[in-house]
């Protein structure tokens, strides 16, 4: 039987089904609702993973090795059958690789997006795979990178090179000469938290000070609302949007969810500070709806499940359902070990 290991990574898939670990011992893949052990890919076959990616819901898996006992390079990504049981695809690099992201285009293509220091690789996946366009980024150690992808849009929002800007590429252009690119000017510092919504049309932000959550057109580069986690330093895990836009939440180091309202914003709280000189800026900005907590010595990832409800999920393995009502009240509906799930199939 396989340990249970330490989580190095977790990512969602595209329609926000299930999810996806990096762990010490391998990989492994969950569905959400129910909470299910979809697949266990040993460490025998993939060693340590530090980077991951699904896509959707097929058999391909995008992984980068790391942690303690790697068995493959953090130079080399490599793609993983599930249904053949093995790798398929390995790309080989230069530098290490920060992130990756696999995801179908606009027509019917699956494509890689290989994250670094201070570039992103784009590539057409095929038996022999077509690198489409190498683009510029920030000093990015994050490997901040995040995919949109729809049948007119293909968008990919990255650090631009001037800190604090947010470049948006639309990918479907990107084997022509000129191809559309936006920047925004989104924050002072360097951005720390990058997240689309469900459509493409919004994407939110936030900076390496971790007070602010921005939200922006994705076509007219305009910002739409700000958010206010709190007034002091944070380092965000996650920023994710209702499939509905209704709301969106944000989960930091300070071991707390936030949920906004983003259709309603008079929903949102606002701060009794006197708007007056320095307290002006909190006194003008909108705070949470409502917020529950989870361990603060963890990594934790959060998104909606239905309207009102709202997953954690933490790298000690454990999983929290929260529904909330407009009222701002929140009620815990579900707890789990994420990591104990399917271990009795194992015995």
């Amino acid at each position: 039987m396989e340990g249970k290991g330490k989580v190095l990574d977790i990512r969602f898939n595209e329609d926000q089904t299930c999810f996806v670990c990096g762990m010490e011992n391998g990989i492994r893949v969950y569905t959400i609702d129910p909470l299910t052990r979809k697949t266990l890919i040993g460490f025998d076959e993939v060693g340590a993973v530090k980077h991951v990616d699904m896509l959707r819901r097929t058999n391909l898996l995008a992984f980068v090795g790391g942690g303690q006992a790697p068995k493959f390079a953090e130079k080399q990504v490599h793609i993983w059958d599930d249904v053949r049981k093995k790798i398929i695809l390995q790309f080989n690099f230069e530098l290490p690789v920060k992130s990756v992201r696999l995801y179908r285009d606009g027509t019917t293509g699956c494509r890689l997006a290989a994250t670094f220091q201070e570039q992103i690789c784009v590539y057409r996946l095929s038996k022999e795979p077509q690198l489409l366009k190498t683009v510029q980024t920030a000093s990015n150690r994050l490997g901040l990178c995040e995919i949109c992808s729809s049948s007119s849009r293909d968008l990919i929002a990255f650090p631009a090179p001037r800190p604090g800007v947010l470049a948006v590429l639309d990918s479907l252009t990107l084997g022509r000469a000129r191809h559309a690119r936006q920047e925004i000017w989104a924050h002072k510092s360097q951005l720390a938290c990058i997240s689309f919504n469900v459509k493409g049309t919004m994407v939110a932000t936030a900076s390496i000070k971790g007070t602010l959550i921005r939200v922006f057109d994705t076509t007219t580069g305009d910002k739409k609302v700000e958010f206010r986690r709190g007034s002091d330093t944070a380092r965000f895990h996650c920023i994710s949007f209702s499939p509905s836009d209704d709301y969106l939440c944000a989960s930091s180091d300070k071991g707390t969810v936030h949920i906004f309202a983003l259709r309603d914003q008079t929903l949102n709280r606002k701060s009794r500070l006197p708007n007056l000189g320095l307290l002006a800026q909190y006194s003008a900005s909108q705070w949470g709806l409502a917020q529950f907590s989870v361990p603060i010595d963890c990594m934790c990832k959060c998104m909606f499940t239905h309207s009102n409800a709202v997953i954690a999920l933490c790298d000690n393995g454990t999983f929290y359902r929260y529904v909330f009502k407009e009222s701002g009240t929140t009620t815990r509906d579900g707890f789990d070990v994420f990591l104990d799930v399917g271990f009795d199939d194992d015995l």
